[in-house]
């Protein structure tokens, strides 16, 4: 990477920890999610194709629920992008619910019909609903549980993905892979950027492992967990590819790169550890 790039790179980094800023809005079952970023640089290209992509791949999998398959996402951009250009203001991104239908009787914004409200009188075990009841002294759970659903994440996707075309901008790339799902493990897990490339680039995502002989060994183990109504969980590893160093700061502790990245992974729904390194 040319010296100038690197330069430039530093600088919006010490820019960036200050003035990117994203949050999240809607429930799980309700008429939209909204996604809102602000502070992205003007003159980034916006890429709607790569958005969607990016959205379609949260929704695959194998063993997906239910919900995966009523949903078809996409970015609605309404604010913040003008001719395929990011112009500086604050991007709003829609994403619609298209199970809200079926809903609409049961999670009214004016009061409605109370015959017809869905209660979850029991919280289940290891979900933010017990939790949230008592904090908001709830009668009942819906209204956490609506909250906490993993179905929130579709918003944080279509956020990363701009921030993925941004670090594009910079020859920096960030891709994925899963390397277990319950007693099944990936034993080589130094895969190459390459392999990481392809596997990302496939037209189906089953459980995202690059050895296709230890994900048949993955989707057992899913099958299993299926068949006794239970769940199993996994491992998966984030490699950011070109990443200069310099990034973060060693001069406070709530500035510096490995807690910043923990804090994030950390907030995704069932995420349970984070390691950084080998």
């Amino acid at each position: 990477m040319p010296a100038f790039f690197l330069l430039r790179l530093l600088q919006l980094q010490s820019m960036v920890s200050f003035m990117l800023r994203y949050y999240t809005s809607g429930e799980s079952h309700g008429e939209t999610l909204v996604a809102f970023l602000s502070g992205m640089p003007a003159g980034l290209g916006i890429d709607q194709a790569f958005i969607d992509r990016e959205l379609w791949r949260r929704q695959q999998g194998f063993g997906r629920g239910g919900r995966m398959r009523i949903e078809k996402d996409t970015a609605h951009i309404v604010s913040g992008v003008r001719q395929g250009q990011t112009i500086g203001s604050p991007i709003a991104i829609l994403l619609e619910n298209r199970d809200w239908k079926n809903w609409q009787e049961s999670l009214p914004v004016e009061p409605g019909d109370p015959e017809k409200h869905k209660r979850v009188a029991s919280p289940r075990p290891g979900h933010a609903d017990l939790a949230g009841v008592l904090k908001y002294n709830f009668p009942e759970a819906r209204f956490v549980l609506e909250r906490a659903s993993a179905r929130e994440s579709t918003s944080r996707v279509a956020v990363g993905a701009i921030a993925k075309l941004f670090l594009r901008d910079l020859g920096i790339e960030v891709l994925s892979h899963v390397i277990a799902v319950g007693n099944a493990r990936l034993e080589n897990t130094e895969v190459g950027w390459e392999a990481l490339q392809q596997l990302h680039a496939k037209d189906e995502v089953l459980l995202n492992c690059a050895d296709p002989a230890t994900e048949e060994r993955m989707k057992a183990e899913v099958d299993q967990a299926l068949r006794t109504g239970d769940s199993v969980g996994g491992v998966f590893e984030v490699v950011a590819h070109n990443v200069p160093p310099g990034l973060g700061t060693y001069a406070q502790w709530d500035e510096r790169l490995d807690g910043m990245l923990a804090q994030a992974v950390m907030s995704l729904q069932a995420v349970k550890a984070v390691e950084i390194g080998t």
